[in-house]
């Protein structure tokens, strides 16, 4: 499928899959969409959630490592609040070399050159310190193939969307993130359509829709209560 490089209304960019008409963030603000979706609603509400000595180290499974952008900016939150944090990134199709070069989030996020490279040049399915408080492991597999269980306290669950993907956005997936994520773990996305929050329900998720990013109205956020 034919892929390019796009600017988002944020100034940072993103790849579009053109036969899908679909991109990896928000045409309205890749790092926006990044920042609310995942790190505001995710990690901080996860900190905020739990008592101090619960959030001393974190663990996080991205679903859809892509750019690694989420990555990125969860890095950069950890060392501002000096939380350890555990990240494990799962990706079907890496992201080729020449396309990471090409985007421009070491130029939209200060002093991040040095670690988008290390998120990405560490080898996949080995466990890598990138600081003394961020910890990346990268999994090259499908997301049906995840089997842990009780390992992580947040989920960013950051699939291509349903209209491209639908098997990606199915009660199965969702039972394998409700048993790999610990009680009271959080799962975030940036999808709020009806059908994926009677799902969540139905597995005993507690769900919020949530104001969107821009550009989205709304958001999902579940707990495993």
């Amino acid at each position: 499928m034919k892929r390019h490089i796009i600017t988002t209304a944020d100034g940072s960019s993103t790849i579009q899959i053109e036969d899908w008409n679909e991109q990896y963030h928000s045409i309205h603000g890749a790092i926006q969409e990044a920042n609310h979706v995942y790190i505001k609603h995710g990690l901080l509400f996860f900190i905020a959630d739990h008592e101090p000595a619960e959030t001393a180290e974190i663990s996080i499974l991205e679903i859809g490592f892509g750019t690694g952008l989420n990555a990125l900016l969860t890095f950069f939150k950890s060392e501002e609040l000096s939380k350890t944090i555990n990240y494990v990134g799962v990706e079907a199709f890496p992201v080729s070399a020449e396309e990471l070069q090409q985007l421009n989030y070491t130029s939209e996020i200060a002093d991040s050159k040095a670690i988008f490279k290390a998120l990405h040049e560490t080898p996949w399915e080995e466990s890598h310190e990138i600081s003394e408080v961020f910890q990346i492991t990268k999994q090259q597999k499908f997301f049906k193939d995840i089997s842990e269980e009780n390992a992580y306290d947040i989920i960013y669950f950051d699939a291509f969307g349903a209209r491209v993907q639908p098997e990606l956005w199915t009660e199965d997936i969702f039972k394998l993130m409700y048993n790999a994520l610990r009680p009271n773990g959080v799962l975030t996305t940036y999808a709020a359509i009806g059908r994926v929050k009677r799902i969540l329900l139905s597995l005993g998720f507690e769900v919020e829709r949530l104001p969107g990013p821009p550009g989205k109205r709304h958001m999902l956020r579940a707990v495993k209560r």
